[in-house]
């Protein structure tokens, strides 16, 4: 319990200390009722572990399946609306945003949910589907809908959710990467590419390049003749 206590405090700047963070924070409360209705699940009290499920989800708006397996140091900021399935396997110093679903693909009773390495951050209201593999120090952009394995040190971003290579790996001894201002515009590059291409092809067929914005003014703002989505 100390050790998930001062995981909050390496990672929410807003905590400010770890009696606050054991009182008002209610992901690490979730976190603490899951591990003891698992525990009963373990010991086959299977349905007194799903009534304290649904007592921790009304208490805290977090739903863990009590079957799921959690790592250490789990840390659930805001943690409302987060929903991780029955057969999930989530590493450790993982970081969920909220609105995160680690949901399944199949009614089989196999394993049908996602395996999260260790030191993953997963952006608020992803959804990471099925029985795949999120490697280790890797990031989920906010909203992406990651559908396949990612390798570790990714990051993906986008729906369905594209894998992209860091330009510097992110090293386990790191603190754990939440610049998610940072993440890159898949769409808005791709645009980029193709208006240019259409540039070059102009300038080869007309002999002439035609002037084309392809990037806002500073103030945030498309403009141009004929642009359009």
């Amino acid at each position: 319990m100390k050790s998930d206590l001062r995981s909050v405090r390496e990672r929410d700047p807003a905590a400010q200390s770890l009696i606050e963070v054991a009182i008002c924070y209610s992901g690490v409360h979730a976190v603490w009722g899951h591990r003891l209705s698992h525990r009963l699940w373990q010991k086959n009290y299977k349905l007194l572990a799903r009534v304290l499920s649904g007592l921790t989800r009304f208490l805290t708006g977090v739903e863990i399946h009590p079957a799921a397996v959690l790592g250490e140091r789990v840390f659930m900021d805001h943690a409302s609306g987060i929903v991780i399935g029955e057969t999930v396997q989530i590493g450790d110093d993982v970081t969920l945003y909220q609105g995160v679903t680690l949901g399944g693909t199949s009614l089989n009773r196999v394993k049908r949910h996602p395996t999260i390495g260790n030191r993953v951050t997963i952006g608020a209201g992803a959804k990471i589907l099925g029985p795949i593999t999120i490697g280790d120090d890797s990031r989920i952009g906010a909203n992406s809908v990651v559908v396949k394995s990612v390798p570790p040190n990714s990051v993906v971003v986008g729906v369905p959710g594209q894998v992209i290579a860091r330009s510097r790996p992110h090293l386990a001894k790191d603190p754990p990467d939440l610049e998610s201002a940072f993440m890159p515009d898949l769409l808005g590059s791709s645009l980029q590419t193709l208006l240019l291409r259409v540039d070059q092809l102009e300038t080869l067929v007309e002999g002439h390049t035609r002037q084309r914005d392809v990037r806002p003014s500073p103030a945030g703002v498309w403009s141009g003749e004929d642009f359009s989505i």
